[in-house]
């Protein structure tokens, strides 16, 4: 008796797409000119550290000939135009295949390449890479001498177990070609043959033109348009993203597919949840996307997500990277995970961060080729099926930070994976550009990692949470950062007071926090230099020694024994006249800033400084409550992870949300019914 044959249908899973910014530097992101030139293996560099460093530094250096194509070579959205005589690769970011992650997270065995090309004979060379980085070349098609050539390689996802990626190359002769399109499909199940639809969630404030031009950007784009099921926008500000310029075309762009939703100013998460709580109750759309209102976006990595999802062996949350929008070939992270001793979270293993392809390209790069697992993928592009928020909850209620990390976690520990996709990106202004380790924000890293940690560390007592806490606590305080101090106690006070008060606080914290660091100078921002007396120093630097050189191991640790012991003696009377130094963010390290009883500190996005000034009587005051808080929270810790893991189901539920959004719904359904009572009216009663 025969097996009855599984029907199956071809699903596209990738194509080919060119950029529709003007910006140059987004090009090697899409086609590269440039030769392979491939850095050292990690065993052939060995385990010496000064081998390793050199190495490192030398795989930054840029390989660049400066190479690239002319802006007039972008015929279309998918094609391409090669001049006589020359090869293009397209083994880049958004247009080489991710086959080891396709191999180890979906049902796809086996892909099919398809090349279109026009103009006259050209070549086709298909590669693959392997986890090391090392590319083989598959199959090499000669063109024939007819005006069209379609090019089709049937190609198996079988080697790709560790990493690797297929791409191609194009060779024109002696006419010019236009590579036309280049499609990767896959014979599916028939069950999987329709595309899912996703509700993008945007939490805005104050950015109106930004959040504008985002949603003219997704508006604007055919292909990405039947994937849309809503586009929600939380407008939490006091300046609309309605009253900008470029709304009216984005509102016209996504029709009936746009809704803005008024709320007060919960942050991040309440922003997000309240999106992902409308998908929810809507329950039309297969999936929640999570999309900042800064960014620059590459529709078709909002398609390669929602596909990935569709094909996916068990709900996965599928997530983007992100590059900086300021310079837009770099990659500011490849893959996240959150370090389990210290709970913290950290680039994957073997991950360069602020990585530029336009220095070095993905096919000279072995890093890259490896298959970076993750735990999480941060919320300015994240793709979560509706089926794992009706499971595990919505967005924990912490206004900003950790959100998504702590919901990657969550899901992994439920059976459900996040991946993050090459392929699929925005551009963003990078973490490493903001100055939220030191200001408000500061309160809300310090609080939510350890409530995350709370929930989530495998450790007993979070590993080295406590104890890390206390180290970056005195580092603060011998910096003469003490707004910072007091806003790190007191988010390990809220810590320790439980998780009932997390809703109940979403509105009010934020300006809570603002008026516990009023009284201090070092929160205190000025933007004019000449706010600030003069800088006086009340003696030169010994022998004229630079201040700023790096110091070594033993000179950091020598500094950590003399900086608490400084730190009570009495100040000079002048420093309270005139400030002793002025650093610039870069050289503001705690070992640096202790040295002085008083400095002006630039912040690192360079828009202000601050007045640094030390206060003895401060410092032991903030000391004490340092060891006092940090004793307690280790004593507590049992009780308070199990008190936050049984509660975790209740503070995340659709229903505890809806209670902290009522205030806002209430008034969208009067409004709603007062539109439907006048829409009801008879010309008489009008």
């Amino acid at each position: 008796m025969s097996t009855p044959t599984t029907q199956t249908v071809t699903r596209l899973l990738q194509r080919q797409i060119m950029p529709t910014m003007a910006d140059t530097s987004v090009y090697p992101l899409y086609v590269d000119l440039e030769a392979a030139v491939l850095d050292a293996d990690k065993y052939e560099v060995g385990a010496n550290r000064s081998a390793q460093q050199l190495n490192a530094a030398a795989m930054r250096q840029s390989i660049s000939t400066g190479a690239s194509v002319h802006p007039d070579q972008f015929v279309s959205r998918t094609g391409l135009r090669i001049p006589a005589g020359e090869s293009v690769s397209f083994g880049t970011y958004f247009n080489a295949f991710a086959a080891s992650y396709w191999r180890r997270w979906t049902i796809v065995t086996e892909v099919n390449l398809t090349v279109r090309i026009s103009g006259g004979p050209a070549q086709v060379n298909v590669f693959r890479s392997m986890a090391n980085g090392r590319s083989q070349r598959v199959e090499t098609v000669p063109g024939g001498r007819e005006a069209e050539g379609i090019f089709e390689f049937a190609l198996p996802l079988k080697p790709f177990v560790d990493g690797g990626f297929y791409w191609y190359d194009v060779v024109s002769a002696d006419t010019e070609v236009v590579v036309e399109s280049a499609e990767w499909t896959a014979e599916v199940p028939a069950d999987r043959a329709e595309h899912g639809t996703v509700d993008i969630g945007i939490t805005t404030m104050n950015r109106p033109d930004f959040c504008a031009n985002l949603l003219h950007q997704l508006g604007d784009d055919d292909s990405l348009r039947p994937y849309l099921d809503e586009v929600l926008v939380m407008e939490q500000g006091t300046q609309p993203v309605t009253g900008s310029e470029v709304f009216p075309a984005a509102e016209k762009a996504l029709g009936d597919k746009l809704r803005v939703i008024e709320q007060g100013n919960l942050g991040g998460s309440g922003g997000y949840a309240r999106g992902q709580l409308e998908s929810v109750r809507k329950g039309t759309a297969t999936y929640f996307m999570c999309l900042d209102d800064d960014v620059i976006c590459e529709p078709e990595g909002i398609i390669r997500a929602v596909t990935f999802g569709d094909l996916a062996r068990r709900p996965t949350i599928v997530g983007g990277h992100m590059f900086s929008i300021y310079s837009r070939s770099r990659l500011h992270s490849y893959g996240e995970i959150v370090q389990p001793y210290r709970f913290w979270w950290q680039s994957a293993p073997g991950v360069f961060g602020d990585w530029d392809f336009g220095a070095r390209n993905l096919r000279s790069t072995r890093w890259l080729h490896k298959r970076i697992d993750v735990d999480f993928n941060g919320w300015f592009m994240c793709l979560i099926p509706r089926q794992i928020l009706d499971e595990i909850g919505l967005s924990l209620p912490v206004f900003i930070k950790w959100d998504d990390s702590e919901y990657g976690l969550r899901a992994k520990a439920a059976g459900y994976p996040t991946v993050t996709l090459p392929g699929a990106a925005v551009w963003h202004v990078p973490w490493t550009d903001k100055n939220d380790g030191l200001d408000w924000q500061s309160y809300f890293h310090q609080r939510n990692r350890f409530v995350a940690a709370l929930l989530h560390s495998v450790y007993p007592n979070g590993g080295r949470m406590v104890l890390e806490s206390f180290n970056h606590q005195v580092k603060h305080i011998v910096s003469m950062q003490y707004s910072t101090v007091e806003l790190r106690h007191k988010a390990l006070e809220d810590v320790l007071a439980g998780p009932r008060a997390l809703h109940g606080e979403l509105a009010t914290k934020l300006p809570e926090i603002r008026e516990v660091v009023k009284p201090f100078t070092d929160a205190q921002l000025q933007a004019d230099p000449d706010a600030f007396p003069p800088v006086r120093r009340h003696k030169p630097p010994r022998r004229g020694k630079d201040e700023t050189a790096v110091p070594t191991g033993l000179q950091t640790k020598i500094a950590a024994l003399k900086a608490p012991i400084r730190a009570m003696l009495p100040v000079r009377p002048s420093s309270r006249v005139n400030p002793e130094a002025e650093l610039p963010a870069m050289d503001s390290q705690w070992y640096r800033i202790a040295k002085f009883d008083s400095a002006i500190v630039s912040m690192p996005d360079g828009t202000s400084a601050a007045l640094y000034q030390r206060d003895p009587q401060k410092y032991q005051e903030l000391l004490k409550k340092t060891v006092d808080i940090h004793l307690r929270l280790r004593k507590e810790w049992p009780r308070l992870a199990q008190e936050y893991r049984d509660a975790l189901g209740e503070i995340t539920s659709p229903a505890e949300w809806e209670k902290t959004f009522a205030p806002w719904m209430s008034n969208e359904l009067s409004t709603e019914m007062s539109t439907e009572a006048g829409s009801t009216e008879s010309p008489t009663d009008a």
